[in-house]
């Protein structure tokens, strides 16, 4: 016996990102415009977390909007395979990283 499967959709592994709905992406890229805009405002500079290429995607895409927002470009630099770097002009070079002490002979 056949069965025929009407609309049956492809679903992602368990453990992959799920697709935000077109109102979870607005609300998202609205949260990250605030909070990442806020911070850079503060201090120049932001780094965030972004493992996969839509969040990636987003994060460029928040960058944009920022520099059309202030009329000033915001920068973005991945720091490595995991987060990226949003910053302002002046701010190009990474913050520095505290030394640990070193041993006296």
């Amino acid at each position: 016996m056949i069965r025929d499967l009407y609309n049956v959709r492809w679903q992602p592994a368990e453990d992959g990102p799920t697709p935000l709905t077109d109102e979870e992406e607005r609300r998202a890229r609205a949260v990250l415009f605030s909070e990442l805009g806020n911070t850079i405002a503060d201090r120049g500079w932001v780094r965030f977390p972004a493992y996969s290429p839509e969040e990636r995607r987003r994060l460029i895409d928040v960058a944009h909007r920022l520099t059309s927002h202030w009329g000033q470009q915001v920068f973005v630099e991945a720091e490595d395979q995991c987060s990226l770097r949003l910053f302002l002009a002046g701010y190009e070079t990474r913050p520095a990283q505290p030394s640990l002490p070193q041993p006296q002979p």
